[in-house]
């Protein structure tokens, strides 16, 4: 589990140069707000999106998510904590006003960019409302 890679994983690094080329910019491996042990992938931060790149394996992917066989009892324990924080911080970013993006190792670059970039737009526009300039 210490060879595992925490960031840089090729799926994260394939969906940031994608982000990058359409113009958008985001900060990497973001702080969660009260949960400084954990980190956002990709953090928009002023429009309040968190994007986590999810490996298959690691976050027990519906599709591709696998079972050891060896140590099982064990694997199944860490793979369902990996689920429940996942979970967890997902709460935590949502109570603080963030919208929450999963994306899974497997899924297209050009696709899970499409939806991080609607998100993005989507919460980036400022609200229609009075002007904040007084006329006297």
């Amino acid at each position: 589990m210490s060879r595992a890679k925490r960031k840089d994983t090729a799926p994260e690094v394939a969906l940031r140069r994608v982000l990058h080329a359409r113009g958008l910019r985001y900060r990497v491996a973001w702080p969660v707000p009260g949960q400084r042990r954990r980190t956002i992938d990709i953090a928009f931060t002023r429009a309040r999106v968190a994007v986590f790149v999810d490996g298959c394996f690691w976050h027990g992917c519906p599709g591709h998510g696998t079972e050891p066989s060896a140590n099982s009892e064990w694997w199944v324990g860490k793979l369902a904590a990996n689920r429940a924080r996942d979970a967890d911080t997902d709460a935590v970013l949502e109570a603080a006003g963030w919208a929450v993006i999963r994306v899974w190792e497997h899924e297209r670059p050009q696709e899970a960019a499409d939806r991080v970039a609607m998100t993005v737009a989507e919460r980036s526009r400022k609200p229609s409302g009075p002007s904040s300039i007084a006329f006297h």
